[in-house]
């Protein structure tokens, strides 16, 4: 008897996954745990495994649709047994009626599965291929695709990088910084491919407008899915369910930078050298969250959840869109554990394999924009959570001591949004101040 095989749940907040690359074809026979597709999620790509064994009998979606989870997206029976799809059904259903009773029998039935079949379209360049061509420098315009409908999928950038010439260390750290492209061969010895060789993104001339030109002119149009989808529905809950209040300060960061200098040069049989000034900021937030519990704590409109342990959340700008995946029990850690764990998340998102499981569950969020030339920024809450952290850049700030001589020290720049409904002002100032004096104190915080 024919089977459905669904698109499995992954986690309680995603509601569909695109099919990146299906491993099976119609007539082949597969085994209960074999994966039979490749398929991404909002927050990562999952391998589907088959929950029937048999003859797959139909597809039900092509490579770059969206299925939406625990709907039926193929069929596997026994070989002969004939399947039809009604593709206006609100649900997928298998007739009974129609079943065959024995299996000699199956190959003389038909068994009619209804199912809903909403296409998003193909699309030029998978995201794992887009992310794959932007960490090796090559245009996925100039690749030759061998995806369904003509799409550049991940195995093609691997096969074009590989047929490029080999890369100088020079030219390699400078394509992994992002921004530039290599040719296929360059200007050293054996087509041997040097920074000097490297190029911009060549952006096509506009030819001048004629009198007659059409307005607007062309336009491209992308369907909002996936992370972008999700970001933007969040974002809007955000602001429309809460009573958001954005306050700024600024941190003496002397020892945040004196600390940070002093990690780097270390030994290295410490692994202390990659500890970043964000790390640093991570770890004085988490100790001191520890002692303003009501700034720990979910606002769920008819009570307050305030939590023993901090959860951090820490946004990452991936080629995908924003995640925040979520550094758990971030109190009970060291520097070096939140700088770890924080780096293997961050990696996990940015290849796009983190798990739903890394990506919920925190109670306080962080963002950080200070890399960008961001000084100050109004960040927007992570509902249920009554407060985010903003971090801004680190500027030269005139300070007048005490015999009234004025000093340029380095201050960090820090932006705290709270939900007014679950904290006022004053407790959260209170907050953001106990947080610039960790900061500039960061050397006795680490003694705690």
């Amino acid at each position: 008897m024919a089977t459905e095989v669904v698109m499995p749940k992954q986690g309680n907040s995603v509601e569909s996954c695109i099919i990146l690359e299906w491993k099976v074809k119609e007539g082949d026979q597969v085994a209960v745990g074999d994966v039979v597709c490749e398929a991404e999620t909002d927050k990562s790509t999952i391998e589907v495994e088959s929950s029937a064994g048999g003859t797959v009998l139909k597809l039900l979606y092509q490579a770059g649709e969206e299925v939406p989870v625990m709907q039926p997206m193929m069929i596997v029976g026994q070989e002969g047994e004939q399947v039809s799809v009604a593709p206006e059904a609100e649900a997928p259903e298998v007739s009974e009626e129609s079943a065959p009773v024995a299996a000699g029998k199956a190959s003389s039935q038909e068994v009619p599965v209804m199912v809903s079949v909403a296409s998003a379209g193909a699309q030029g360049v998978s995201p794992r291929a887009r992310a794959a061509s932007l960490a090796v420098g090559i245009d996925p315009a100039s690749i030759s695709a061998s995806g369904p409908k003509g799409r550049v999928i991940e195995r093609d950038v691997v096969a074009a990088a590989s047929e490029r010439a080999p890369l100088s260390p020079v030219a390699k750290e400078a394509l992994a910084q992002g921004g530039l492209q290599s040719p296929a061969q360059g200007s050293g010895i054996g087509g041997r491919i040097l920074s000097t060789d490297l190029t911009s993104p060549v952006v096509a001339a506009s030819a001048p407008l004629s009198s007659d030109a059409s307005f607007p002119g062309p336009m491209v149009e992308t369907p909002v899915k996936g992370v972008r989808k999700v970001t933007a529905k969040r974002m809007h809950e955000s602001i429309a369910t809460t009573a958001q209040f954005t306050m700024n300060a600024y941190a003496d960061a002397t020892a945040l930078q004196s600390l940070r200098q002093r990690l780097k040069s270390s030994p290295a049989e410490m692994g202390l050298q990659k500890v970043t000034i964000n790390d640093i900021i991570l770890f004085a937030v988490a100790k001191t969250l520890k002692d303003f519990g009501y700034m720990n704590s979910h606002f769920l409109g008819d009570r307050m959840v305030n939590f023993t342990h901090v959860h951090l959340g820490c946004a990452v700008d991936t080629p995908r869109g924003l995640l925040v995946p979520v550094v758990k029990f971030a109190d009970s850690r060291s520097l070096k554990q939140i700088s770890d764990e924080f780096k293997r998340l961050a990696s996990m998102c940015m290849e796009g394999k983190a798990q739903p499981d890394d990506l919920t569950g925190g109670t306080f969020t962080v963002t950080n924009l200070g890399a960008m030339g961001i000084d100050t920024f109004t960040p927007v809450l992570n509902v249920p959570e009554v407060a985010i952290l903003g971090v801004g850049g680190i500027s030269m700030r005139a300070i007048e001591d005490e015999e009234g001589d004025y000093a340029f020290i380095p201050h960090i720049a820090l932006s705290l949004t709270i939900d007014h409904q679950g904290v006022d002002g004053a407790p959260a100032a209170r907050f953001l101040k106990a947080l610039c004096e960790n900061i500039a104190a960061v050397d006795t915080l680490l003694a705690l």
